[in-house]
């Protein structure tokens, strides 16, 4: 059995030198995209479909009234009860044994789906062009570098970090590092926090926040939308048994149909034979 992985994110280290996104573009052979000027040190509003992992810059005012430069490297959380895999009806979003949620984009039929239901807007639908030139997409976000776990190394975001804002290892590993670490940091960050939902199950990327998640633009407590639970665990499941129970129903009609027509048969040759 394969082990679960978490990249653990501790923003308090991290000094915005980009060469997460850098990686991340090389490693997945993802095209460059032309962004207009936002105003700040920040290349791009967020993340997008060729675009898996975005350094945020935020200014902040600190509950000291001092101004505070805060980064944070944004990509996929990774959730363990993921809405995208839940809604997905292709079943084209799924989980492997290291705990990363992928899209299969043999399956994908590009709904869209995933993107309306993610808490947080890390999945989107990216346009490609057929050999007659007709427009299709297909839903696009960071694998956490699946292909790379799998041959035993780290994801390329992880491995360039040089500051060290980035671990990569086993699920229990990386929460008492980020445990230790925040316990390091709580007098200079009082608002500091490990970022772990538990509407989500938890992800297996996981921060150390210097700062509440709403300063960061994240949702304070993220859930699988209900939606999504109902159609997943309960519409789905039903409307196959349905589905099935409906498939036999014919099917023993059909076969009892033939039977007593069979039998009909055979009687009637009878009386005409005698």
């Amino acid at each position: 059995m394969a082990k679960e992985y978490t990249k653990l994110v501790d923003v308090t280290k991290c000094d915005g030198c980009r060469a997460c996104m850098v990686a991340c573009k090389n490693w997945n052979d993802l095209p460059a995209e032309p962004e207009d000027f936002l105003g700040s040190n920040q290349s791009h509003a967020k993340v997008t479909a060729h675009t898996w992992n975005v350094l945020q810059f935020i200014e902040h005012d600190n509950s000291k009234g001092n101004l505070d430069y805060l980064f944070r490297h944004s990509a996929c959380f990774h959730c363990k009860e993921a809405a995208c895999e839940k809604v997905c009806p292709e079943n084209a979003i799924s989980y492997t044994e290291f705990g990363t949620v992928v899209v299969d984009h043999e399956k994908c039929v590009g709904c869209g789906y995933c993107v309306q239901n993610c808490p947080f807007e890390v999945i989107s639908l990216a346009t490609y062009k057929d050999k007659e030139g007709k427009e299709y997409r297909k839903a696009s976000k960071c694998t956490m570098c699946t292909d790379r776990i799998e041959e035993g190394l780290q994801p390329a975001c992880v491995t360039t970090c040089h500051p060290g804002a980035m671990s990569f290892g086993e699920r229990s590993e990386m929460m008492a590092k980020a445990e230790k670490r925040l316990s390091e940091v709580k007098d200079r960050y009082p608002n500091a926090m490990v970022y772990n939902p538990d509407g989500v199950g938890g992800t297996n990327t996981i921060y150390v926040l210097a700062e509440k998640p709403s300063v960061y633009g994240l949702p304070e407590k993220p859930k699988v939308p209900t939606s999504a639970v109902l159609w997943k665990d309960y519409a789905q499941p039903l409307g196959k048994m349905m589905i099935g129970a409906t498939t036999m129903g014919v099917l023993g009609m059909f076969v009892s149909y033939r039977l007593f027509n069979k039998d009909k048969e055979h009687a009637g040759g009878g009386d005409s034979h005698e």
